[in-house]
């Protein structure tokens, strides 16, 4: 069991893909942790018993809500701060979160951040965690960044009903990562019990190694048993394939330029800090399809 050095660990989106993996990494680990989610009916359930802590649970409905997340940190000196939904709000939203953590005297933040995180950024949801950072270095408070690269399972979330991945991606190579290794990252970092050894840092986190979209789609076909296929669009026709949905026109820009920031080599960069954290290799996108059928199974034909 682990020393807790810095105390109890607030995880925000403890119910999603991400949070819920690092909430039961820690409790099996012995951490004392809050829960914040917008929903308490929500929370994951943890292993309890053998001296293990039962994890606190508060709710925050959105990081907006400045004075709710402050009394959710309150007694709290280390955050893992999950970034916020996509859209027009989000950088206001994360500068909400990083007050009220300063405000209720957080002293650390390690916050899910993403590979080339810049203003300037092609895909336009980096430009979003570019801020973000900035807001960080300039809050005063402990910080390290974890830049996720696309998840493994975003990529079966792109093939549509018909079996065809369309996106202005070209031939660039995606290094996608699995939600498990960034979550044993993200345990590592927060658990470290050297003294402010990941303050200030950034990591790459990425799989071992970078694919096209249409070898994506011919893994997931020979998986399947179904035709799947990569189908290159212009970015005028992946801006009219995506004009029906009613998510906002900056979400529509967030979804087209992952595609073309792909195509510009902005997410080929295979890095190692996943073994360096954790000591053992990431996991490739077809091992993680091996490991999570039930990721996939959405994709198989009908019976």
């Amino acid at each position: 069991m682990v020393r807790r050095r810095d105390g109890v660990v607030a995880v925000t989106g403890a119910s999603g893909r991400l949070g819920a993996r690092l909430a039961l990494r820690l409790a099996a680990e012995g951490a004392g942790q809050r829960l914040i989610l917008r929903d308490p009916d929500r929370a994951p359930a943890l292993p309890s018993g053998k001296g293990l802590p039962e994890a606190e649970v508060a709710v925050v409905p959105e990081y907006g809500d400045g004075e709710a997340m402050r009394r959710a940190l309150d007694g709290v000196r280390t955050l893992f701060l999950v970034s916020a939904r996509e859209g027009a709000g989000r950088v206001a939203q994360h500068r909400s979160a990083i007050e009220a953590a300063a405000a209720a005297g957080v002293e650390r933040v390690v916050y899910t951040s993403f590979v080339g995180a810049a203003p300037d950024a092609v895909f336009t949801f980096a430009r979003d965690h570019g801020h973000t950072e900035d807001l960080l270095r300039a809050s005063g408070l402990r910080w390290t960044l974890l830049r996720d690269n696309l998840y493994h399972h975003a990529l079966t979330m792109f093939v549509g009903a018909d079996g065809v991945i369309r996106g202005p991606a070209g031939t660039g190579r995606v290094a996608s990562v699995s939600h498990d290794d960034v979550a044993d990252c993200a345990t590592a970092v927060l658990l470290d019990e050297r003294a402010n050894a990941h303050d200030q840092v950034a990591y790459e986190l990425t799989g071992p190694d970078a694919i096209t979209l249409g070898e994506a789609a011919a893994t997931l076909a020979e998986l399947t048993g179904r035709p799947i296929r990569y189908e290159p669009e212009t970015v005028e026709e992946a801006y009219a394939s995506r004009a029906g949905y009613d998510v906002g026109p900056q979400v529509v820009e967030g979804w087209v330029t992952s595609y073309t920031a792909i195509a510009a080599g902005a997410l080929e960069h295979v890095s190692g800090d996943v073994a360096r954290l954790v000591g053992r290799p990431a996991r490739s996108f077809a091992d993680w399809l091996d490991d999570y059928p039930d990721q996939w199974r959405h994709l198989v034909p009908s019976a």
